[in-house]
Formats: structure tokens, C-alpha cells, sequence
């Protein structure tokens, strides 16, 4: 039995896989369509909506430490995600780099993780583009009720409780639109995400450019703000926290692995289109921090559309800006819901083509060449978590479950090393086992900073995994016999 949950799948069955009829998905992708949704996965929520309140909350205008932190344990993951995409060019990102190097159990529990992340940051960013959204209508004299407009559920320090809300309808709105959009096909949402990165990215380069002219520095002070006496609240230990929260904003890179089987060269693109989008992003969300809490006093951004909100305390000095801001908020928020669905709807067919999940996820439109019932399972799913769920709660599950994903990415390169060296790799990570070994132990140490509670979460969430796998998942799977 015990052999059983840690039997390996072949890598060469894997490559043959990804050959030949390729499961029905199509190969369209340049390393340009990956380098951009790069960019549209990880340049949305996070620079929109938790720069603010992880400058708020936990790092003040230190918050620019707490992103170079979190770029660098995505740096070291993400040279070991490239090593594994070049190699292994299929779709399930880690939960395939899993299943062929420490076996299906391990596989299983790490694909059912990378659900919640996709799930829970596909619902987190939804929320946050209905806040975008809302706040738009209001500039317009146009006010949403808030029966439709807030999640059901709220948690706070007293535990769980009733909004009053019925749904928040915005953020399940804008799930409708791309799951439909989604259904059309690769090559049509490659196209579409492309423009609205030059969209966003223009308007973030806008922002950057003329706030400069606005800061005032002695919003910059101090610059790590006195710790409270809680861990996490300001001072050192806050810029750790806040490291954690946004290492939710670089979650892109690693929906690009699970469209490895869609690409025209993975071996070559794959390890281009992770490490150009994650050095753009880095230095993206550094000048925007920066340009932000100059601007305004840190406390002060506790709010769901902060750089909309920054722009507004200058008066008139830019309010031409606003508008162009909220409007590329909200189309740069939907192209992270939209690649972010794509790989949430890529890890269902990969484990569904392994067995672990019923077979209707595997099927893939002949016409569109897209897993269909896995694109509109995705949808509904994470429709409902972010009609019923606040944004706080969602995003403190994300990063916990992401971070967890690129600690065993960094262990797999090790153990694949030792284990099968003379397999091809048309990327290598340099400095072996360092860099892998730190990637891990940069990510294990954010981790350990966030709450208890988001922990109790995750422990849940394995548990209920654990159920679906030795209930259903062990008697299906391809490798049983």
C-alpha cells in the first residue's frame, strides 16, 4: 500500500504525452503571448489593491522590502519552475513536476493545493475588481445597493458572521464574463490578455511618472514604522508579513507552467516567458509602492482601490488621472482573472487525465481545443467563493497554498537531480542544491508569518483533499495496476 501512494509517473510516458494528438489542446503560444500573461496574471489585485493594504496593515512605506523579499523567493522558485517547464513541457505545472518526481500521493496533495490557490486567487481578485468597479459607478453619481455588493460572510477576531449582504454580484459577474471568454479558445484569450497588458502597464507607467512630481517625503517616515508589540504589526516583523501578503501579487509566473502543453517551444519559451515577466513585475510593484505611499500617508490606505484613492487626496492636481486609473484597474484585474482561470481549469484536465478526478474534466472542446467542463466547473467554483467571501480571508489562503506549491518546486529540482541526472534538461538551475534550498527556505519562512488561523484553513482544505483521493482518487487513478 504504502509503494502504492508513492509510485512515480514515467517521465517519458509524460513527454509522449505532451506529443503527438497533445490530449487535444493546441499549440499557439509565443514566448511574447507567455511573457504577457506573465504580466497580466501577476500586475493586477496586487498592485491595485494590496499594495495599500499591506502598507497599511503590517509595513508601512518599508512595503518596498517586503516586495524585494517576496521577488526574491519567487526569483529562486521560479528558476526551478523554468527548469521543470523546459523539461517536462505538460499541463499541471508542480502537480505533474510532483507526480514524476516524489509520486502520486505527494502529486495529489500538491495539485489539490494549487487548486485553492487558483480557486482563491481567481475569487480574491474578483472581489477586488468589484471594489474598482464600485467605486468607478460612484464617480459617476451611480451608487450599487449593498445587498449585491459585499460578500455574505465576514471573519473577524469574534470568528464568523452574516454581512447582511445577500451576494456580491460584481465579483461573480466578471466570473460569467471570462469563463465565457475563456470557452472561445487559447488563441483568443492570448490575443485579448495582450492588450490589455499594454493597456494596464501604460497606466501604471502614467501613475508612476506624474505621482513622482507629488511625493512628499515625510510620508516616507519613518520608513519602518515602530512595531506595535504584535508580531507582524510594523517594524521588522511586519515587513515579513507584509513579504507574505504580496507574495500573492506574483502568483503570474506560475500560471505560466500550466500552458506548457499549449506553447510552440516550450523547452526554449518557458524558462523566457517565467523570468522576463517576473523582473518586470518586481520592478513594477517597487516604483509602485514607492510612488504610492509618498503620496499618502501609509494609514491612511486601508481602502479597496488604493492608488485611485492617492490620486484623489492631491485634490485636482491629477484628477484627469483618476478615471484612466480605475479604468486600467479594472481591465488589469481582469486579465489576472482571466489567466488565472486558465491555469485553474489546466490543473483540473492534468490530474482528471491522471485519474484523480472524474473523467468529464479531461474532455476537451474539439472545435475550441480548450478542457470545456473544466473551463465552466472553474467558473461556477469560483463564482460562488467570491460572491459568499470577503477579500482579507481569500488572499491570506492563497498565499499560504502558493507559497507552499514553490517550496516543493525548489525540493523536486533536488531530489530530480539526485534521483534521475541524466534526463535532459534544456534549462538548468545554477548553484544546485543552493539555490533550489533557499527558494524553499525563503518561502517556508514568509509561511510561518502568516496567522494561525489562515494555517487551520489550509489544514482543512488537505483534509477535505485527502477524503476526495482515498475515496475516489487511489481506486481511478492509471497507475494503479
Amino acid at each position: 500500500m504504502l509503494k502504492r501512494l508513492f509510485k512515480r509517473k514515467d517521465i517519458a510516458a509524460i513527454l509522449e504525452e505532451s506529443g503527438g494528438s497533445n490530449g487535444g489542446l493546441r499549440r499557439t503560444l509565443s514566448v511574447t503571448n507567455l511573457v504577457t500573461l506573465g504580466i497580466g496574471a501577476i500586475v493586477g489585485t496586487g498592485i491595485f489593491v494590496i499594495t495599500g493594504q499591506a502598507a497599511a496593515d503590517y509595513a508601512g512605506p518599508a512595503l518596498t522590502i517586503s516586495f524585494l523579499i517576496s521577488a526574491l523567493g519567487c526569483l529562486l522558485a521560479g528558476l526551478c519552475y523554468a527548469e521543470f517547464a523546459a523539461m517536462i513541457p505538460v499541463s499541471g505545472s508542480v502537480y505533474s513536476y510532483s507526480y514524476a518526481t516524489i509520486g502520486e500521493l505527494l502529486a495529489w496533495f500538491i495539485g489539490w493545493d494549487l487548486i485553492l490557490e487558483y480557486l482563491f486567487a481567481c475569487s480574491t481578485v474578483s472581489v477586488g475588481w468589484s471594489g474598482y468597479v464600485q467605486n468607478l459607478l460612484l464617480g459617476w453619481g451611480v451608487a450599487l445597493p449593498h445587498s449585491i455588493t459585499a460578500s455574505t460572510f465576514d471573519h473577524t477576531a469574534e470568528g464568523w458572521a452574516l454581512t447582511g449582504s445577500i451576494i456580491n454580484f460584481p465579483a461573480m459577474f466578471i466570473v460569467a464574463v471570462v469563463t465565457a471568454f475563456l470557452l472561445g479558445g487559447i488563441k483568443q484569450s492570448a490575443f485579448a490578455n495582450n492588450i490589455i497588458v499594454v493597456i494596464k502597464v501604460s497606466v501604471i507607467l502614467l501613475f508612476i511618472g506624474f505621482g513622482l512630481a507629488h511625493i512628499d517625503v515625510g510620508n516616507w517616515e519613518p520608513y519602518i514604522p515602530e512595531n506595535t508589540g504584535t508580531f507582524g504589526s510594523y517594524g521588522w516583523s511586519g515587513v515579513l508579513r507584509g513579504a507574505a501578503a504580496v507574495f500573492f501579487s506574483f502568483l503570474g509566473f506560475d500560471a505560466i507552467s500550466t500552458t506548457a502543453q499549449e506553447t510552440r517551444n516550450p523547452q526554449r519559451d518557458m524558462p523566457r516567458g517565467i523570468l522576463i515577466s517576473l523582473i518586470v513585475c518586481t520592478v513594477l510593484y517597487v516604483a509602485v509602492t514607492a510612488v504610492l505611499t509618498g503620496i499618502a500617508h501609509y494609514t491612511t490606505l486601508h481602502v479597496d482601490a488604493p492608488i485611485a484613492y492617492a490620486i484623489d487626496t492631491l485634490g485636482g492636481k491629477l484628477s484627469w488621472l483618476n478615471p484612466l486609473i480605475k479604468l486600467g484597474a479594472i481591465a488589469g484585474i481582469s486579465s489576472v482573472i482571466l489567466v488565472m482561470m486558465l491555469g485553474q481549469s489546466r490543473i483540473y484536465y492534468a490530474i482528471a487525465k491522471d485519474g484523480l478526478l472524474p473523467p468529464l474534466f479531461s474532455k476537451v472542446n474539439s472545435k475550441h481545443g480548450v478542457p470545456q467542463n473544466a473551463t465552466i466547473f472553474a467558473g461556477i467554483a469560483t463564482g460562488l467563493v467570491a460572491g459568499l467571501f470577503p477579500l482579507h480571508v481569500l488572499s491570506e489562503l492563497v498565499c499560504i497554498g502558493t507559497l507552499m506549491a514553490f517550496a516543493i518546486v525548489c525540493l523536486s529540482i533536488v531530489v530530480l537531480r539526485k534521483t534521475q541526472p541524466q534526463l535532459k534538461r534544456p534549462f538548468k538551475v545554477p548553484l544546485v542544491p543552493f539555490i533550489p534550498l533557499l527558494g524553499a527556505a525563503v518561502c517556508i519562512l514568509q509561511m510561518v508569518s502568516l496567522p494561525w488561523n489562515t494555517w487551520l484553513r489550509l489544514i482543512g482544505w488537505t483534509a477535505l483533499g485527502f477524503i476526495l483521493y482515498f475515496g475516489y482518487g487511489i481506486r481511478h487513478s492509471k497507475l494503479k495496476d
